[in-house]
């Protein structure tokens, strides 16, 4: 029997997105995974529109975004017997082997592990958004490694990274709940980071698996990759993080 994979959606107001979601997910080629969408108080048809779709649902009556969003849910959902949470953007498309690669990956580099897919635009298919994550004063601190460049050979291979992306996290329950979730002191972004960087404080380690691919429409909640409130929002977590991690940060090193 595969490894039980709870599948976790955090919504707010993503009517334009969240169906085909959730329908790439009913398409995924495993045999043991189950789908929870988290709504954060929407107030669009988001969740209406896939009343037909048989999912589970835990509705907040806050908009509680990322950290306190995903926090609240999962410490309070009973009778999980799953052994992995994949926390997903509700603006993607997952492959329909996106599992099945992760799981591979588990069996080749341990439970003790962070992974991350290969991320790609769903306005260009073929154009990277992530494959991987970079620390370090030369990459402004915290950037994606392939960002907008073409899909190659070159980004074809898994490798360790500094940080996944909480747009795709897959980890174990134990884990989670060993690190007590994200950071709540983050507003939007920066908790995926933090997240990451305190796992590899305790011993653990962040890959980017290649074969585990998904499409994503960046950052739709706050107008798209160019938005004014993304960026100050952004620059803040920023801020936050290099309080907190220096090192890390700068100079990529753990202590």
């Amino acid at each position: 029997m595969n490894p039980k994979i709870h599948i976790i959606v955090l919504n707010w107001n993503g009517s334009k997105y969240l169906r085909k979601c959730i329908e790439s997910l009913k398409n995924i080629n495993y045999s043991n995974y189950i789908i929870t969408v988290i709504d954060n108080n929407s107030n669009d048809n988001s969740i209406n529109s896939i009343n037909d779709l048989e999912v589970n649902l835990v509705s907040h009556n806050h908009n509680y975004k990322y950290a306190k969003g995903y926090n609240r849910a999962i410490f309070n959902i009973k009778n999980d017997n799953s052994e992995f949470y994949l926390l997903l953007n509700n603006d993607t498309i997952c492959d329909k082997e996106i599992l099945t690669a992760f799981i591979e990956a588990i069996k080749k580099y341990g439970h003790n592990s962070i992974m991350g897919a290969k991320i790609l635009y769903t306005s260009n298919k073929d154009r990277i958004w992530y494959a991987g994550g970079k620390f370090g004063f030369s990459n402004f601190f915290v950037s994606h490694r392939g960002i907008r460049k073409i899909d190659s050979e070159k980004y074809s291979h898994d490798l360790e990274t500094d940080y996944i992306t909480g747009c795709c996290m897959l980890l174990s329950k134990e884990i989670f709940f060993s690190l007590k979730g994200f950071n709540e002191s983050f507003d939007m972004y920066g908790e995926d980071v933090d997240f990451s960087i305190r796992a590899q404080k305790l011993g653990l380690k962040c890959y980017y698996i290649s074969k585990a691919k998904l499409w994503h429409n960046v950052s739709s909640s706050y107008g798209g990759q160019y938005s004014v409130c993304k960026n100050i929002k952004k620059f803040s977590s920023l801020f936050k993080l290099l309080l907190k991690h220096p090192k890390r940060l700068i100079f990529r090193k753990s202590r």
